[in-house]
């Protein structure tokens, strides 16, 4: 009988996998000291050796060497040695709709979009355009403890010209007195930031900046092949959406610089674009991928590295292979200059997954040069800078939020050891990463959908 019940529920049961690994709200928890460890704690210094992390009731109690911090009787003790203990990555420009190829949604395998996010260590995202009810409700179920997925921050639909590159998700600015009313709705609608798209001219972007800016709100652009460039930025935004392709200008350097203006890398995204990642499809294969992705999301990515490229995508994989060598030097440049950079990957496309593509997104800065520690630093204290000041997360000191993640190796002299993830605590509970991997026996594998038109 209960197998037969079995049977008969069992197309059902992805929706209770929904909350597996989930974490409820912070509250009364037991103590955990992760011991003996390495602590890079997010703010770029050198690490500490032999550190001892004490957690209480959801939140950083006390950091130090090991000889130092008391453990209380009864707390958890996770046991560090030969590892490094960093804060909860954040990914600061991915799009939650699901899919693989950036082009097609699959709302219905949220399970696995968030869960491939939490299982590779990433606690924070910001998405930067999306259907605003859709990310509205996971940004609530998360927080809930209902859905186990990172802490969302998000833009919500996107203001783009009269006709909308994406329309899904998108109001479409067909006169500027049309402005101040989407802004509005964008409050309304609780997002944290409005997103400026590239249909929009500097004087629109100027435009949203000025209402935004009277409704307590933060621009992002993203103007196509006019990221980075000084006239976007003089628009009076918060931050760029990418680092751009073209050479950024010594005034544009600085004009960041005495602004404050931001930027977001998305390195991972253009070097997709290139192609240049498909030399070499082993990367498929780390955990951080092999177990989140469906055997038909593995299949489409695979069968996408082997197809001929048509004329159109064979001339955007030229001007991205132009491109990116400009954006990885864009990137250097603004850190030296002490631009405030954080990190971001516009996953989801074929080389750019969510979760793996924040650590891909860590060893490109550091192949344009950055050190390990700053590249780390992009993803942790930069990334809560940029969300301000309600940000309690992103460096390992007491009293922040305590979103840890626990990597074999030494990250900061190898960055790709951040990969090798261990344990995941997300607001003072350890995840169980087992229950966010893919299971076919539980979970039908979706297909996407198109976003937007072809």
């Amino acid at each position: 009988m209960m197998r037969a019940m079995t049977r008969r529920l069992g197309g059902w049961a992805w929706l209770g996998a929904l909350t597996l690994g989930a974490v409820g709200p912070a509250g009364a928890q037991p103590a955990i000291a992760v011991v003996g460890v390495r602590l890079i704690d997010g703010r770029g210094g050198p690490p500490l050796a032999g550190a001892t992390v004490l957690v209480k009731d959801g939140r950083i109690a006390e950091v130090g060497a090991s000889d130092r911090v008391r453990v209380p009787a009864g707390a958890r003790i996770i046991r560090g040695a030969g590892m490094s203990l960093l804060p909860g990555l954040a990914d600061l420009h991915t799009h939650l709709t699901g899919g693989w190829d950036g082009d097609a949604a699959d709302f219905l395998g949220v399970r696995r979009t968030m869960g491939a996010l939490l299982y590779a260590g990433i606690t924070t995202v910001l998405d930067p355009g999306d259907v605003t009810t859709w990310v509205k409700q996971l940004q609530t179920e998360v927080a809930a403890g209902r859905l186990a997925g990172p802490r969302i921050y998000y833009a919500g639909f996107i203001l783009d010209g009269a006709k909308p590159f994406w329309p899904d998700i998108s109001a479409a600015i067909v006169t500027d007195e049309q402005i101040g009313h989407f802004v509005s709705v964008a409050k309304q609608a609780g997002s944290d930031f409005v997103k400026a798209y590239i249909g929009l001219t500097d004087g629109q972007i100027k435009t949203v900046v000025d209402s935004a800016k009277r409704q307590g709100l933060r621009v992002i652009a993203d103007a196509g092949g006019r990221n980075g460039s000084l006239g976007t930025a003089q628009a009076g935004i918060a931050a760029f959406a990418h680092a751009g392709t073209r050479p950024m200008t010594d005034e544009t350097v600085r004009y960041l610089v005495d602004h404050g203006t931001m930027s977001l890398t998305t390195l991972a995204v253009y070097e997709s674009f290139a192609k240049r990642r498909f030399n070499d499809l082993t990367f498929l294969d780390h955990p951080l991928l092999a177990d989140v992705l469906s055997p038909q999301y593995q299949k489409e990515i695979r069968g996408f590295a082997a197809r001929p490229m048509s004329a159109a995508d064979s001339a955007m994989a030229q001007r991205l292979s132009e491109g990116f060598p400009n954006a990885m030097a864009n990137v250097k440049r603004m850190v030296d200059a002490g631009v405030l950079v954080a990190a971001g990957t516009d996953a989801p496309y074929p080389g750019v997954y969510y979760g793996e593509g924040l650590h891909r997104e860590l060893e490109l800065m550091v192949e344009a040069g950055l050190t390990p520690l700053q590249a780390i630093t992009a993803a942790t204290a930069n990334a809560a800078r940029f969300i301000g000041p309600r940000a309690d997360w992103g460096t390992i000191e007491a009293g922040k939020v305590a979103d840890l993640l626990l990597v074999r190796g030494n990250p900061a002299e190898r960055i790709s050891d951040t990969k090798n993830v261990v344990t995941v605590i997300q607001r003072g509970r350890v995840v169980d990463r087992r229950r966010l991997k893919y299971d076919p026996a539980t979970e039908p594998d979706f297909h996407p959908s198109p976003l937007r038109p072809h």
